[in-house]
């Protein structure tokens, strides 16, 4: 058995003051990691955000502990942001120094633990899924049985297409880009994480087979940066995804996922192209659902 490890690494608690192990004894504690720019915690957060307010009554606590998997995720305000904007009511820890997860031996976004009321891990989760299982584990921690909350998840929290989901999660950056079915036009420099644009009007083709596709891209300098994105070189229309408009267009501000795609109709491969109308823009990673 493992006990519930301390949150002291922690930098920055949200949506509560700072929680320790002993002020949780007599609760039941479900802690879930996660990163703001993960498609795989989009997709289980629902639930997440769920399972918090059906059985917080009954003694049950969920702490987030973000833990930030590229550089600019370490900014407290963009988290503050994702919380905002996933509707998180729940304690957030930020772990920037990696204390939470070392602590707790983690290796995943997302990833689930949950302990007893006597501070005791007893099941973990790691990925998307197995929703119910985990929410009969809460419910038998807490000495309770009713039936599981209902979920469905909205916008880029939506669950992935996965009898189409063809494409795997691609990297850009020079540190774990690989070459594969994308290629850039324009002035781009590689970055360890990211592409970063250095003149307007670069761009990049990424050949997919998904129903969603999705860029994590950040904008250092802060002034908004129009972009446009067509399919096999005609504007989206309805295919458009929730962070672009039917013409293809949309604006990177912040750092985060950006849905550029959501194909509503027959999914077959398609040739994604994002333009940028401004020099400056950071392009991550590609993720698909």
């Amino acid at each position: 058995m493992t006990a519930l490890p301390s949150f002291a690494g922690g930098t920055i608690w949200l949506n509560s003051a700072p929680l320790d192990p002993a002020a949780l004894r007599g609760k039941v504690v479900l802690v879930d990691f996660w990163t703001l720019t993960c498609i795989n915690w989009l997709r289980a957060e629902p639930y997440v955000r769920a399972w918090s307010r059906a059985y917080r009554d009954d003694g049950l606590v969920v702490i987030g502990v973000h833990t930030p998997e590229f550089s600019f995720e370490h900014d407290a305000d963009l988290v503050r942001q994702a919380v905002v904007s996933r509707d998180i009511d729940y304690p957030v820890v930020l772990d920037n120094e990696y204390a939470i997860w070392t602590a707790f031996a983690n290796h995943y976004w997302p990833a689930l633990y949950f302990a007893d009321r006597d501070g005791v891990i007893r099941d973990s989760h790691f990925g998307e899924g197995r929703y119910e299982k985990s929410e009969r584990e809460i419910q038998r921690l807490l000495g309770i049985d009713r039936p599981p909350v209902s979920v469905t998840g909205e916008g880029a929290e939506a669950e992935a297409d996965w009898r189409h989901l063809r494409t795997a999660e691609t990297y850009l950056g020079s540190e774990r880009g690989a070459p594969g079915d994308w290629t850039t036009a324009g002035d781009w420099a590689f970055a360890p994480e990211c592409l970063v644009l250095e003149l307007a009007g670069g761009s990049i083709d990424f050949r997919f087979h998904a129903r969603d596709a999705h860029l994590v891209m950040a904008n250092p300098g802060g002034a908004p940066i129009p972009f446009r994105v067509t399919l096999d070189d005609l504007p989206p229309g309805p295919a458009h995804g929730v962070d672009t408009s039917p013409d293809g267009t949309g604006v990177l501000r912040e750092g985060r996922m950006y849905q550029l795609i959501r194909q509503p109709g027959p999914i077959r491969e398609r040739t994604l192209r994002i333009t940028f109308e401004a020099s400056g823009a950071e392009a991550y990673s590609f993720t698909f659902g």
